[in-house]
This record gives structure tokens, sequence and C-alpha cells, in this order.
């Protein structure tokens, strides 16, 4: 087959799902631009009316919007923060040291990423009513501080690296500390980026656990605000959309910042060897 028409089929089909992706994040703002966007049938009716910025002052200046965007902030960047700390350690100890269990840890490491995460709604439920942490910023962020994905994810970046490197190191006379600050995380730092951006996503849009664990405003998140504005507002698309996207500029500015880091990661396996 010709080599410029396999390209050709390529770019349409990369396309296509870039077109597939993006469309639901143009129709969203398309109708955050609008009073009354209810009133359109298609998004080509919505980019010729008139657009307005109003929805986004209103999503702005009422409702403790401000709050709940902290907290939100708040909750993703703390367990972002852990992730990064507590997964790097376990991950280490288990791809360079001998422990006693270590494989029995690392089995029940690796078969918790076969659980759905839905099962600790119950027993999770029990421990934070329990130590009473319901309505705590400790609930939101203590229990997601290490996951059995970051530390599988680091583990096997990690395995990936020589060892000599380390072993040099401390034959220069550096101790654990310095191994892992200057030589260890500064090789690791592709996967660490992407653990922080993934990690800071998924709490960033966490709905479920935050829903459960508070029912006060001063503690509630972003998703779960975003939840009973949709009651408060009659289902005022407009107000939705437009809190909606501004909950969404934070992810693209973690996006735009990492990508070149993201992209290096996820390719370094395919450019080894």
């Amino acid at each position: 087959m010709n080599t410029k028409l396999i390209r050709a089929v390529q770019s349409a089909l990369l396309l296509s799902g870039a077109v597939v992706m993006v469309f639901p994040m143009v129709w969203m703002v398309m109708v955050s631009l609008h009073d009354t966007p209810e009133r359109y049938r298609n998004l080509l009716a919505l980019v010729a009316a008139p657009w307005t910025l109003q929805n986004y002052w209103d999503a702005l200046t009422s409702d403790r919007f401000g709050l709940y965007f902290a907290n939100s902030l708040l909750v993703a960047a703390a367990v972002t923060v852990g992730n990064l700390v507590f997964c790097f350690l376990v991950a280490y100890s288990l791809a360079r040291k001998q422990l006693r269990g270590k494989a029995l840890l690392w089995a029940t490491i690796v078969g918790m990423l076969a659980l759905p995460s839905h099962l600790l709604l119950i027993p999770l439920y029990r421990m934070m009513v329990a130590i009473g942490w319901i309505n705590t910023y400790a609930a939101l962020i203590v229990p997601w501080m290490v996951t059995p994905f970051g530390i599988f994810f680091l583990h096997q970046y990690l395995q990936s690296l020589p060892a000599e490197l380390e072993d040099a190191a401390r034959l220069d006379g550096a101790g654990e500390m310095a191994v892992l600050t200057r030589v260890v995380a500064p090789l690791a730092r592709p996967a660490l980026v992407v653990l922080g951006v993934y990690t800071f996503l998924a709490n960033w849009n966490s709905f479920l656990f935050p829903f459960l664990l508070t029912n006060d405003e001063t503690h509630r998140t972003l998703p779960v605000a975003l939840a009973f504005y949709l009651g408060k507002q009659s289902i005022d698309w407009g107000h939705l959309m437009a809190g909606a996207s501004i909950a969404a500029l934070p992810i693209l500015i973690v996006f735009v910042l990492f990508q070149r880091t993201i992209i290096t990661a996820l390719t370094a396996g395919a450019l080894k060897g």
C-alpha cells in the first residue's frame, strides 16, 4: 500500500479522534456563553447567537464558589504531594531492598489494583465515623495519600533504572537519603510527573468519596458543589456549564505545563533497547 495513503488514513483517524474528544468541551463552553442555551438546537446556532460572560460572573460571585474551588485545590494538591512522597519511598523499597514478606506485600498491592474503589465506600465511611473525621479535610486527604497504582507505577519505572548509579553514589560516601534525592529522584522525574498529574486530575475530579464524607458547605469540593448547584439553579445549563468550564481550567493548565514530560515518560519504554 502507498506510504502516503497510509499516512493520510492515519492522519484522518487521529483528526477524527481529536474532534470527538474536543467536541464536548467546545459544546460546554458555547453553552456557558449564552443566557438561555436551551433555545438553540445545535452548535452552529449557539455560535451564531450573541455571547455573554454573565454566567461566569454569576458563578464566581455566588454560592461560595471560591471556597469550593479552594477546597478542591487544597485536597488535590495535598493528595498529590502525599502520593509523590510515600509511593516513591514504598516503590523504591520494593524495587531495591530485600524485605521480609516482600512477595506477599507486592501480591497484595497488585491484587488491590483489581478491586474497584467503590468497594471501599462502606468500610471507609464507618472508619471515618469511628475516628470522627466526617466533614474534615483529613477524610478527603489522608486515605488517598498513598495508592496501589502509584506504588505499582513507580516500582515498574524504578526497576528499569540501573542500580549501578546508586552503588557508585554510595561508594562516593552518599547516604541513603542523598541517593534518593540526588540520584534516584532526578532519574525518576518523568514518572513522578506523570503520577503527579494523574493523581491531581483524579482527585480534582473526584465526586463520590467527597460527596460521601462531607455534608457541609465548609468542606465541600467543586465537583460536589456543581452537583448541588445544578439543583439550586433548576437546571440552568448556562450557569452550570460556566462553573464546569472554570473547573476545567486547572486541568488544562496542568496538562499544558507538563505535556512534554508526560510524553517523555510514556515513550521512554519504547525508546529503550
